[in-house]
């Protein structure tokens, strides 16, 4: 490899031992636990699907599909699972290793790496930008990732938990006889793990399974981030790292990088989520707040042993030990200890009187509870200061600051619960509440001027639409119910604990004003002359036309004054959210991720004109037709002025281990979410000039549209393609895979439109098709660039703009992962095999097409060329994955034509598709 150090070719051949090592302890156990038949058929297949993919030759081998064919049915599970743990395995191996070369290039002083906060510092120092303007967007910076519970996680709980541990292990470097006993005991531990949940997530199981990244690396990783973040902001100070005093820091007192959530408040098309559910989460969030940092209060109690015979501690410091009630002769001498404990105490007390638990050890003394987080903050600050006043400030800026920190970060809420749902759903409900009011008998059946009309005047009022005799109906009553949910808990816990509500399907101004009226019965919004809101009403614009009037839609809401109210009311700022999934299910990836580019653009200009303040909300998702792709290259590929120091992002699915499975992980992505938002916003270029970027966007419009048409015509036009989807693909299979609460589709229908954007992105990976993340962008360029002149103003645009760059980038990798050659194997599946072929042809076309132009415009010889360590890595992991789709048809195809009808048949053949499903979605990763 050109360019790689002697250092780094060691580490590379270190992850070939490490694959090579834990290949031969899944080896070791497979032949111990199942028998030497079993270890013969894995190996065999394994031994026949390298050599074929070594060879060049795509598909599976022939005498793979005579082995596996003639093997009987539990064996042919211990062939998925086996290359499912290997898969496994190697994204272990794969993630110690990255971690391994960046250690590396730390201790060696390598220049620092895009995505961290040295590689942004020099970028913004090499683009002449000075700390003030540096700590300026600083001193606004609002990033925040939000965890949702998208089903797309097929690894249990348990199963992580193992895998941490043979991560540990890898990392360590230490190959002792022991070490390696302990890998092998975890990989038998694996072996004889049921790889899939046996019953279906609940929402309280999701809210769990989130929680345990707090415990795992958020809680310890996002207060640290916040302290570097200030300490930009403070750079020219004496000491840069130190927190600034009390009441002078409003920076780190902000927390810019914070974390959300939507497990237990999103309750679009997931009827399981009901008021208590989402009490159940504020308080479950809460609790787990309580709990780490009583951990943390308890532990900074052991270490702080400093004696008062040593030390001379403030006046402050004295009075908090005295008040503690800690009387035991042995802490006498030990002021710090004394009064954290006497804060511990406090901590408990507080925690039984927020959530009615005592989440850890019980103090030995009582004491009155916190009234907030602020009160803890305060009595932390006091112990730092002290500490500082008597030389210890290492002893401060180690062990107390982090947890002052963890408290302004983290509060006794942990992190801020978005409530979201669908607009037809909210039409509804304000519709009987109006006739049950007996305002209007029949709200839907007005127009949208009349609608507004109506709504503003009911949010001028400040009469409530509830009247305890009446019924509002069971749609109306829960959604209040939900709403007075949240009103208690930010009564409880403050306005950090909810602020934001979205609705799904917004296409009107009156979906903000019917979610305004709900929110006004509740007690979140306050009618009057001139309206105000404890929450931001969030718009979620979807579909492509959506996306296309979001723009308009927003300048009438902007022009109305009860919503100008509202707005005031919010500090001046509309937070927009934008969605991946729906919108590339709609109009495949190219228009999608070009409406969403339009999009944004006319959303600031929108914005800008009305002097309202705009922050983004980008659904996205793990894979790249659900807006996946590397997060940091994405910031940066945002239309000039969308950023401006304010982003949200959703963290879906599989890619939330991924991200913050551990602290270096969590570490590394944040800090690149928060450096490239910064980077976003001061440099805030495309590296166009006015004349460039309006020809660019012209060239845009025109691929879109071509790609778009190309789109539709497949997906909605083609007579049978619903059929023809659901035969060769596993979608009914994956609707039933326990991986999470939401229902696959909203409706009963089979139509595409009715089908979540998740199963069906799912879907297509599982087939290795992939269809979702480039098809009809072949089309769009061969019909486009008809002359050597415009092939070359594409190679030129791709070189210059980010947003084009990134968009075939990210293409390039879904082309890579896919295989067309496997992917025919699935139409043995094909309900009318005639239909199938015909429209299989199709997309096989189109995939050799966008392979060809993903070249030519890129001017790279292969599509991962400037990737090679994922080039790498697929390729290692093809012979792998070809198993597993050569007997997942042949399950599929057992299953759904067999004539025996033999239950325990069934079952079993049921267990093994299962399985295919998981083996498969670790093996491609970003598979949802």
């Amino acid at each position: 490899m050109a360019g790689v150090t002697p250092t780094e070719r060691e580490q590379d051949h270190q992850l070939t031992e490490d694959i090579r090592l834990v290949g031969s302890i899944l080896g070791d156990v497979i032949r111990d636990q199942a028998g030497d038949d079993v270890f013969d058929l894995v190996e065999t297949v394994r031994r026949q699907s390298v050599a074929h993919r070594r060879e060049g030759d795509e598909g599976i081998a022939p005498e793979t599909v005579a082995a596996l064919a003639a093997s009987p049915p539990d064996h042919q599970i211990s062939v998925i699972k086996a290359f499912d743990l290997f898969a496994l395995l190697a994204n272990v191996a794969e993630d110690v290793h990255h971690a391994r070369r960046r250690r590396h290039h730390r201790s060696a002083g390598s220049p620092p790496q895009p995505g961290t906060f040295g590689h942004m510092r020099g970028r913004l120092a090499a683009a002449g930008v000075d700390d003030a303007r540096l700590r300026a967007v600083v001193a606004e910076l609002e990033v925040s990732p939000v965890i949702t519970a998208h089903p797309t996680e097929v690894r249990r709980k348990t199963v992580l938990d193992l895998t941490r541990r043979v991560s540990d292990a890898l990392g360590s470097g230490d190959r002792s006889p022991s070490t390696i006993a302990g890998l092998r005991l975890t990989v038998q531990l694996l072996w004889h793990t049921d790889l899939l949940r046996a019953s279906k997530l609940r929402v309280a199981d999701e809210i769990n399974e989130a929680l345990g990244y707090y415990r795992r690396s958020l809680f310890e990783v996002v207060p640290a981030i916040n302290q570097r973040i200030a300490s930009m902001a403070h750079s020219s100070a004496e000491d840069g790292n130190a927190l600034a005093p009390p009441g002078n820091d409003a920076i780190a007192e902000r927390s810019p990088l914070r974390m959300g959530s939507w497990i237990g408040g999103d309750r679009d098309g997931n009827p399981f989520v009901t008021a208590d559910v989402v009490a159940s989460a504020i308080d479950q969030n809460a609790a787990m707040a309580f709990e780490l940092l009583l951990e943390q209060l308890a532990q900074l109690s052991l270490e702080l042993s400093l004696s008062a015979q040593i030390v001379s501690p403030t006046d402050a410091l004295v009075a908090l030990a005295d008040a503690s009630g800690d009387d035991s002769p042995f802490r006498a001498e030990e002021p710090y200890r004394r009064a954290l404990r006497g804060m511990y105490a406090r901590l408990t007390a507080s925690a039984q009187a927020f959530v009615g638990v005592v989440p850890g050890v019980a103090p030995r003394v009582e004491r009155s509870a916190y009234s907030g987080p602020a009160e803890l903050e305060h009595d932390l600050r006091i112990v730092a200061h002290s500490l500082r006043t008597h030389g210890c400030h290492e002893i401060a800026e180690v062990l107390v600051d982090p947890l002052v920190s963890a408290v302004r970060t983290f509060g006794f809420h942990l992190c801020t619960l978005d409530l979201r749902q669908n607009s037809a759903v909210l039409e509804r409900a304000v519709a009987d509440l109006l006739a049950g009011a007996e305002v209007h008998p029949d709200y839907r059946s007005l127009d949208e001027t009349e609608r507004c009309e109506l709504l503003a005047t009911e949010l001028r009022s400040p009469r409530l639409l509830r009247i305890p005799s009446a019924d509002p109906g069971d749609e109306a009553a829960s959604e209040l119910a939900i709403l007075d949910v949240a009103r208690r808990a930010i009564d409880r816990f403050g306005d950090r604990v909810v602020r934001h509500h979205i609705i799904s399907a917004t296409s009107s101004v009156s979906d903000l004003f019917e979610l305004a009226v709900l929110l006004k019965e509740a007690g979140l919004v306050r009618g009057g002359a001139e309206p105000s809101s404890m929450l931001d009403l969030i718009p979620l614009f979807e579909t492509i036309e959506d996306l296309g009037h979001a723009a308009a839609t927003m300048r009438t809401l902007f022009q109305h004054p009860v919503y100008r109210s509202l707005l005031a009311s919010r500090g001046g700022r509309q937070e927009v959210m934008i969605g991946y999934s729906d919108s590339n299910k709609d109009g495949g990836y190219l228009t999608s991720t070009w409406s969403l580019y339009r999009a944004e653009s006319q959303l600031v200009e929108a914005a800008q004109a009305h002097g309202v303040a705009l922050r983004l909300f980008h659904g996205r998702g793990g894979t790249v037709g659900r807006g996946g792709g590397p997060g940091y290259e994405a910031i940066l590929a945002q239309p000039p002025g969308t950023v401006q120091g304010a982003i949200r992002v959703t963290e879906q699915g599989e890619m939330v281990a991924a991200k913050f499975g551990d602290p270096d992980l969590a570490r590394r992505n944040l800090e690149a979410m928060v450096s490239a938002t910064i980077e976003a916003s001061v440099l805030d270029a495309d590296g166009l000039d006015d004349e460039q970027r309006a020809r660019a966007e012209s060239i845009m419009d025109e691929l879109s549209e071509l790609a778009h048409r190309e789109y539709r015509s497949l997906v909605y036009e083609t007579d049978g393609f619903v059929d023809f989807f659901r035969s060769i693909t596993p979608i009914d299979e994956i609707a039933k895979l326990n991986i999470g609460s939401r229902p696959a589709s909203r409706t009963a229908s089979r139509r595409i439109e009715d089908l979540r954007a998740i199963p069906w992105v799912f879907s297509w990976s599982q087939t290795r098709i992939m269809l979702p993340g480039w098809y009809g962008t072949g089309t769009a360029f061969e019909h486009w660039a008809t002359t050597p002149e415009r092939v070359r103003e594409l190679s030129d645009l791709h070189a210059h703009w980010p947003a084009l760059r990134a968009l075939l980038s990210n293409m390039r990798m879904v082309l890579a992962k896919s295989d067309l050659s496997i992917a025919e194997r699935y139409l043995a599946l094909a309900s009318d095999p005639d239909v199938g072929t015909t429209i299989f042809e199709r997309i096989r076309t189109e995939h050799e097409r966008c392979v060809r132009w993903a070249l030519e415009v890129s001017g790279l010889p292969t599509l991962l060329a400037d990737n090679p360590l994922l080039e790498r890595s697929i390729r290692n992991r093809f012979p792998y994955l070809d198993p597993m789709n050569l007997l997942q048809v042949e399950l599929l195809r057992r299953l759904r034509h067999d004539e025996t009808g033999e239950p325990a048949a069934a079952e079993v053949t049921v267990r093994a598709i299962k399985l295919s499903l998981n083996g498969l979605a670790t093996g491609l990763r970003n598979s949802g």
